[in-house]
């Protein structure tokens, strides 16, 4: 494992950024200042080397960042409804900060503290971080732990893990924003994408709160169930389109079992780079990257309006709140684990 300083955060506190590296020489670049990927390399098939994820340079470009690029979110991903949640009897008020809905936990939330590292090897780093009562507005004090892991094979692994001495609500992702032909590169559109999901979650309006029920994928533009360039379709004349102004929905997985299963695959334009998506999660949110402002980004690359999709794994948005959703209640006591897998490889 290689480490360095990354600079230091608006308050002066020292960030240290963290880099895996597997026999290919593909690597997978972390920083402890929300357990954030800031970089994924590795070769396309003309021999040049790819980063593949969008990032900054610098803490504070990270602190001022509101596209959460490659941060862990928690202790709840998504959006909740009038940031308000019922939890053992009681109301909790959270910070409203998507028009009056709550968004990825608020403007504190996991992707704006420094974690302490608890354990590193060659191939794998764990953080940790204690999220005490009330923090966030979210009842409980929380341990949570995320661990990325780089193997040989090309697999990008992330386990989440966390327990709370009261009733709360765990829900973690990780916000990373892919652009398989380089972060460099531009509009993403031309790259293909194959999602595990007959049925999706509708939204009520373009505040983004899902209507409830879940809704067929066939005969409409949310279809990916066969590989398909993501912005064939994303120009549709769609209600649901227009709403996000592209792609920014959960997709119901298939297989949802509670293991590992298959539930997304990506493709390069240009490059050959490939990724399949691997979870124990029960949906994930395809965002088209609709809303990133015009700004600069690391090296100097400029960045902008779909220059990279997320798949985000999670509990579906607002299912805390929403009775016919699977809950992302964590009991005191019990634990909370999820898995994700990015397996990068080239084209055949």
């Amino acid at each position: 494992m290689q480490k360095r300083s990354f600079g230091r955060t608006k308050e002066g506190r020292e960030v240290t950024e963290y880099t895996l590296v597997n026999a290919q020489g593909m690597t997978l670049s972390v920083i402890d200042l929300g357990a954030t990927i800031v970089s994924i390399t590795m070769k396309g098939s003309d021999g040049n080397v790819y980063d593949v994820v969008l990032g900054y340079d610098t803490p504070v470009d990270y602190q001022n960042n509101t596209c959460y690029f490659g941060a862990v979110i928690g202790r709840n991903a998504n959006r909740i409804d009038h940031a308000h949640i019922h939890l053992d009897g009681k109301d909790y008020s959270l910070e409203a900060n998507d028009n009056e809905n709550n968004l990825h936990s608020g403007s504190h939330g996991f992707h704006a503290v420094i974690w302490d590292v608890v354990q590193e090897s060659a191939q794998s780093i764990t953080f940790s971080y204690v999220s005490r009562d009330g923090e966030q507005d979210f009842p409980g004090n929380m341990t949570a732990k995320v661990t990325y892991t780089l193997d040989d094979n090309g697999e990008v692994a992330i386990a989440y893990e966390a327990v709370c001495d009261q009733t709360t609500v765990a829900n973690f992702t990780n916000h990373a924003y892919f652009n398989l032909d380089g972060h460099d590169s531009g509009v993403m559109e031309g790259q293909k994408l194959e999602l595990h999901a007959s049925y999706y979650t509708p939204v009520i309006d373009s505040k983004a709160i899902p209507t409830g029920e879940l809704a067929k994928v066939a005969g409409t533009p949310f279809d990916f169930r066969e590989m398909k360039e993501i912005g064939r379709d994303i120009e549709a004349d769609d209600t649901q389109l227009r709403y996000a102004g592209g792609y920014d929905h959960n997709y119901a997985l298939d297989k949802a079992d509670g293991t590992m299963q298959l539930a997304a695959r990506a493709r390069g334009a240009k490059s050959g780079i490939c990724m399949d998506v691997y979870t124990d999660c029960v949906g994930i949110q395809l965002y088209t990257g609709n809303f990133i402002t015009p700004q600069t980004g690391k090296g100097g690359v400029q960045y902008g309006k779909r220059h990279a999709f997320c798949l985000e794994t999670q509990y579906f948005p607002n299912a805390v709140n929403e009775k016919n959703f699977k809950s992302p209640v964590l009991k005191a006591g019990d634990t909370y684990c999820s898995k994700t897998k990015y397996c990068f490889g080239l084209e055949k």
